[in-house]
This record gives structure tokens, C-alpha cells and sequence, in this order.
């Protein structure tokens, strides 16, 4: 069979098998950020019949991978994905539950390192009557080792910003369950299951730069290689069905580079003069002094770190550390014991 490969303005892609495409056209430590939402060996050519579509709108050709057969497959492509990241560089794999055992067991086989298991929780899961309702995938993300990891900490939102409760935006943002709508397209041309613009951004905000590659072992409906080009990423991947390649490369044609970069909220970051630099054995012994005199004086913790941070050039969160380390909670409890 006679494969179709096109360089365009918008990324290089392969109408091929990712496992053999791989192997002869990606060099080995040259991938910045893999994203990536493989067949979920459940019949997934039939995924109409439990979802209130109209199929006339999906592009057909949709390849399944036989359930019998996806533990081997899951093994081989990863073991690809594994060799063609730079070390230091982060895979997100979108998965189900029904096979996640295989994809997991493959994960455990190589040299990638976990970093967080997250749930990605969305709108209109499957209806059942006789269980719970599915209404959600998991979304593993791992490293390779080597070097030092990409993460984008105040992509998004700044650590000093805060919700009309007084909470962090930034830890809400980083906590390991996203709650995202799926898109509905009605009228539009689509792939079988893709996944949603906002999704595919915050990986990107977090585990690239813009210029970094990024590559989809599965293109399906090119959303993470549109996503990747309109945040002025390169992009480059594979998608076997020829029908499906074909329809959805003349979209990224038409695609705009930095498209979706004015729609990017832009965080408060709250420069530290001191922010980076390494403590000294001085500068931790004033922290404890002056915390003590702080709290001796009435002031919370939380108001403590904060005027510590303002004196001393410093994050909450190197802050927070330092006095962990000293062991200068016991005299912020005492004050808090005398307040009662």
C-alpha cells in the first residue's frame, strides 16, 4: 500500500501506521510534547449508536483496533513515542477505561516516568439505567527522563491570583480533575471522537513552548495539530484512514499559524526581585526572625508570608518551604491557641 505523506505551511503529516510511520520518518530524541487520543478498542466505528448523533457530519473510514489485539498494539506504539521524545519531554494519552490496564501496563515497560494521572470529566457521558453513568477518560501524563521537564507553572493564571472566595485561580487550574466540555459541532464535517480546543490548549500552555514540536501518533480530526498551529507550535503526525487524512488535511490548509493565541487569557504574574535566586544560611535565619516578630504581633500565617514576601523579594511558595524546613509552625500555633 502506498503511503501519503504532506508537508504543508501547517505541519508535516503521515497517512500511515504510527508504530512503522514512526520508525522511518521521526529521528530518535527530536519529539518536544507528544499529545495523543488512540482507538479505544471498543468498537469505536460504532460509537453512533450510544450517542444522539448525526452521523451524516462523520468523515467515515474510522480504524478500530481488535480488542484482542491491544495490548500488543498499546506496547508498540508507546514503546515509538518513548524513543522519538527529547529527554525532558512530556506525553498526555487519552484513554478510556476499558483498556486503560494495557496502556498502563505498556507505560510500566518503558522508561517514562509519571507525573500526574488526571481525570478529565465532560458533558453527556454514555446513558445507562442499571449502573452509574460514564462521563469521563483519564489522561496519563508522563516524562522522559533526562533533562529538566517543560512546565509552563503561570501559563495560565499567576500564583498570586485569586476567585471572588479567595482562592488560588493557579491551584484550581493545576488540580488533577478538569471539568471540560466536549464540543458539539452540528452541521460540521468531524471524526468520529475528538477532543475539545480548550483541552488540547491547556496541555500545550503547561508542556510547550511555542516553536516546540508537537506530535499526535492518531490525528483523527488533526485537533491537536490545529491546536498546536494556532498556538505557534510545529506539528507533526499520523492517521491511517485515507478518507479521514485526506478530508481534514485541506482544513489545516486553511489553518491560520497563532490563530488562538489572541484568545489566551494573559496571567498576573507577580515578579519577586528575589524570586529564583538560592537562599542563604543568613536569609533564612531573618525569615524566622521576622516571622516570629510577625506573629508575635498578631498576624495570621497567611498575612505573615504575605508581607514576608513583599520584605524579602520572595514566592509564597519558597516561603512556605523555608519555614517548613525551620520548623516555625509550632510558634504560629502557640499564637493561634492564645487567640482563642
Amino acid at each position: 500500500m502506498k503511503h501519503k505523506m504532506d508537508t504543508i505551511t501547517t505541519g508535516t503529516y503521515y497517512n500511515e501506521d504510527c508504530i512503522s510511520g514512526a520508525k522511518k520518518h521521526i529521528k530518535s530524541n527530536s519529539i518536544d510534547l507528544i499529545i495523543t487520543d488512540p482507538p479505544y478498542g471498543i468498537n469505536g466505528d460504532k460509537l453512533h449508536q450510544h450517542y444522539n448523533r448525526n452521523e451524516a457530519f462523520v468523515v467515515e473510514g474510522y480504524v478500530e483496533v481488535p480488542a484482542s489485539e491491544y495490548g500488543e498494539f498499546s506496547l508498540n506504539w508507546i514503546k515509538e513515542a518513548e524513543r522519538i521524545l527529547k529527554p525532558g519531554g512530556s506525553i498526555y494519552i487519552v484513554s478510556g477505561y476499558t483498556n486503560l490496564h494495557h496502556i498502563l501496563s505498556a507505560l510500566w515497560q518503558t522508561t517514562l516516568e509519571e507525573i500526574n494521572h488526571i481525570i478529565w470529566k465532560y458533558n453527556f457521558g454514555v446513558y445507562t439505567r442499571k449502573k452509574y453513568v460514564s462521563s469521563h477518560y483519564h489522561i496519563l501524563y508522563y516524562q522522559k527522563p533526562g533533562k529538566e521537564r517543560t512546565f509552563n507553572l503561570e501559563s495560565r493564571f499567576g500564583l498570586t491570583e485569586k476567585d471572588a472566595n479567595d482562592g488560588s485561580l493557579n491551584y484550581q487550574d493545576r488540580e488533577d480533575v478538569w471539568v471540560i466540555n466536549r464540543e458539539y459541532k452540528p452541521g460540521e464535517i468531524k471524526n468520529k471522537n475528538e477532543l475539545p480546543t480548550a483541552l488540547l490548549v491547556k496541555m500545550m500552555q503547561y508542556s510547550s513552548n511555542e516553536n516546540d514540536l508537537v506530535c499526535d501518533m492518531f490525528l483523527g480530526g488533526f485537533s491537536t495539530a490545529k491546536v498546536a498551529i494556532g498556538l505557534n507550535r510545529q506539528a507533526i503526525g499520523f492517521e491511517l484512514s485515507p478518507s479521514i487524512f485526506t478530508t481534514k488535511l485541506k482544513e489545516m490548509e486553511r489553518i491560520e499559524p497563532g490563530y488562538l493565541l489572541p484568545t489566551l487569557r494573559n496571567p498576573e504574574i507577580e515578579e519577586k526581585t528575589n524570586q529564583g535566586t538560592s537562599w542563604t544560611e543568613e536569609d533564612k535565619k531573618n525569615v524566622k526572625i521576622r516571622f516570629d516578630q510577625l506573629i508575635t504581633s498578631g498576624k495570621t500565617k497567611q498575612n505573615a508570608i504575605k508581607i514576608l514576601g513583599e520584605e524579602f523579594g520572595r514566592g509564597r511558595w519558597s516561603l512556605e518551604k523555608v519555614l517548613k524546613d525551620q520548623d516555625i509552625q509550632p510558634m504560629a500555633k502557640k499564637q493561634a491557641k492564645r487567640g482563642k
